[in-house]
């Protein structure tokens, strides 16, 4: 059974929301204030705790929810900073609550929002190039609940979205939560290659079939057997290219450029691209069958514009991942300067965050100020 430390000064919460997780089948024990709830933890194993954001938080070790009367940016900030794996407001919505609770066995706090301590250390653990999906808007929420229903099934998936927003880490989430974790995530990029070679990128080919073929070489569809194939940029792929993938989905079996041997694959394809695909498809530039054969689920990633709550978590996850990278001690950023951020248009996503962060970091001095915005991310 789950056991969760909750921690307030108001009795009454501590009552009503003890009372209502022990009905939810979990384990509670409540502390009034942070001394005894340290004493606690040195003499119990907790699961979680839920800390009211009256309290002056600190890391407790453990996967923490903070729950808050005055929610705001800097609070919310600071929570993560200091280990919370979600940041809610009273009334508490307790649906959201026992949902981020539930999932605490199942490693879904290496995908949340907050990248603390605990986070970090379960994403090296489980694959270090995985980062987690930062945020707590209900957009990003949404496509987490998507992720965890559908990546334990092997339905294909298509993540639509514009440039940026992270349809490839939705694509590795979707690869790690799945039964197929421990075998090979395959990427390929479908608009970098040319149309002459990406057969041969897709289904290999046997040596001498074209000029420049000096030995044998597998695919994509070959190299990720057992595991998923990340096909992005789809919606750029040739129509001859195309009817060689609905072939291989349609039975499982794909031949070499230049081969006449069917090789049995089984592979789960996660493709993903920035286009309009049924106008595409209206167009005569995509194969209708081929949207079908590939779009059993789909996944919309939202654009940053969408979801500007969580440019503040964006932010400094990004200073705190860029500072470490770089070896400098990590910069703060002031309130003004991120709601300046906030209000940028961002078509760019998250990659064009990503980078003005970076840029800031390097070009600003100790704290990254509103003057610094105005100066440096012109535009």
């Amino acid at each position: 059974m789950t056991k969760i430390l909750i921690l307030s000064p108001s009795k009454s919460m501590l009552n009503s929301l003890g009372e209502r997780l022990r009905f939810e089948n979990f384990a509670t024990v409540e502390a009034e204030s942070l001394p005894s709830a340290r004493e606690m933890c040195r003499t119990a194993t907790f699961d979680a705790a839920i800390v009211d954001g009256q309290i002056q938080l600190e890391d407790m070790g453990l996967p923490t929810i903070v729950v808050t009367r005055k929610p705001d940016v800097d609070s919310a900030v600071e929570a993560l900073r200091h280990g919370a794996i979600d940041y809610l407001s009273m009334p508490i919505d307790m649906n959201r609550l026992l949902t981020s609770l539930r999932h605490l066995g199942d490693d879904d706090n290496v995908e949340h929002e907050a990248p603390s301590r605990a986070v970090r250390h379960t994403t090296r653990r489980t694959n270090c190039a995985t980062q987690p999906i930062i945020g707590c808007s209900e957009a990003i929420e949404h496509v987490r609940r998507m992720i965890r229903r559908v990546a334990p099934s092997n339905a294909r998936v298509l993540v639509l979205g514009e440039n940026g927003t992270g349809k490839e880490l939705v694509a590795r989430w979707l690869h790690l939560k799945s039964t197929r974790s421990a075998a090979p995530f395959v990427e390929v990029n479908c608009a970098a290659i040319p149309a002459e070679l990406i057969e041969s990128e897709l289904f290999g080919h046997e040596k001498g079939s074209f000029t420049s073929a000096v030995k044998q070489r597998k695919g994509k569809f070959e190299l990720a057997d057992g595991g998923t194939l990340f096909m992005d940029e789809i919606g750029d792929m040739s129509l001859s290219a195309q009817a060689k993938v609905l072939r291989a989905l349609q039975e499982n079996k794909i031949t070499r450029v230049g081969g006449d041997r069917d090789i049995a694959v089984d592979v789960r394809v996660v493709a993903a691209t920035n286009k309009d695909i049924r106008n595409e498809i209206r167009l005569g530039n995509f194969r209708e069958d081929l949207y079908h054969r590939l779009s059993v689920i789909e996944i919309d990633v939202p654009p940053l514009r969408e979801r500007r709550n969580d440019i503040a978590l964006l932010v400094d996850h990004f200073i705190e991942e860029i500072c470490s990278r770089q070896g400098i001690e990590n910069k703060s950023i002031d309130g003004d300067a991120i709601e300046l951020l906030a209000s940028r248009p961002w078509t760019g996503n998250i990659r064009e965050l990503h980078n003005v962060v970076e840029r800031l970091i390097i070009l600003s001095d100790e704290r990254i100020t509103a003057d610094a915005v105005r100066l440096y991310c012109r535009g």
